[in-house]
């Protein structure tokens, strides 16, 4: 593909998995969005929701493999499922690509480990991991997304597990709170790992408010950026999130709740002044519906 994609005004897709919930799937345990694969009764929601999000203007869908990660399906005793969910993730959204030949299909490649937590394990161990799940979607994928990492570390890792499949990436960094990655790292540290593979960096999973603090800094990598904004209250509960959603039903908005100011029309006055200082890459996370995307894709 074009290394060039996200130099002008590019509009992503919005939150699958909290949108699968909203249209009816049901939690199990804390698959979330991978039971959408698990269960084929799920199969053509999964696609339809795909489709929505393109009509609403997305030119770019990523994989439902946020939670097929092989720690999460472990976790649900679920894991010998690893090679089914990634490819069939892979295989959904390339089947609506040829329905859509314009669009791009980003091989979402999750945290391997805890979500909105910095990646601990030995580099060696995290980069087996992101090279599993990266070859079983390789075949189905235009690029790689790098989706809500928290650590340079992560994202080291990550560039080395995809090299062989000689295909770009888009950098999705996470913050929950102030200018520092979970890691404790700045965004500006990235710059001494990327190479001539890097489409952007965008930060993903955060609120508007936070985006705006870590902004400059973003401006200041000099390569395209962005943001995948979500509609929770917060991505650092108390007691951290992955102790509490092993505890919850399956659905992360009750205990990080759900903003309900975040109207399509307030979310396109957020992204309008965003683009306005720069930001090419424009699209949702969790609790971002299509209406929410197609209010963004009006920025085109």
């Amino acid at each position: 593909m074009d290394l060039n994609f996200f130099k002008q005004t590019r509009i992503l897709d919005g939150g699958m998995g909290q949108e699968l919930l909203a249209r009816g799937m049901k939690p199990n345990g804390t698959l979330w969005s991978a039971n959408a694969i698990l269960n084929e009764n799920y199969h053509q929601l999964l696609a339809d929701t795909h489709k929505d999000f393109i009509k609403a203007g997305a030119e770019v869908i990523v994989t439902t493999t946020f939670t097929t990660r092989r720690k999460r399906l472990r976790d649900n005793k679920v894991e010998d499922k690893f090679e089914y969910l990634n490819k069939k993730a892979g295989q959904i959204a390339l089947n609506v690509k040829k329905e859509f030949p314009n669009i791009l299909v980003a091989g979402g490649i999750p945290p391997q480990d805890l979500t909105y937590e910095a990646d601990k394990r030995s580099e060696e161990e995290i980069t087996k991991n992101f090279n599993e799940q990266a070859k079983l979607l390789n075949d189905y994928v235009d690029f790689f997304y790098f989706d809500v990492w928290s650590s340079i570390k992560e994202f080291k890792c990550g560039i080395e597990a995809i090299k062989e499949f000689k295909k770009p990436y888009l950098i999705g960094i996470h913050i929950s709170e102030g200018t520092n990655l979970p890691s404790g790292e700045k965004i500006s540290d990235i710059k001494d790992i990327i190479d001539d593979k890097l489409l952007g960096v965008m930060l993903s999973c955060v609120s508007p408010e936070n985006y705006e603090k870590n902004l400059e800094e973003l401006k200041n990598l000099n390569v395209p950026f962005g943001f995948k904004i979500n509609g929770f209250i917060t991505t650092k509960p108390k007691n951290g999130y992955t102790s509490t959603f092993k505890k919850s039903n399956g659905n992360p908005n009750e205990f990080l709740g759900q903003r309900e100011d975040l109207t399509p029309q307030k979310i396109n006055e957020i992204a309008k002044k965003f683009k306005d200082s720069g930001a090419t890459i424009l699209g949702g996370c969790c609790e971002t519906r299509p209406l929410h995307i197609e209010a963004i894709a009006k920025l085109k």
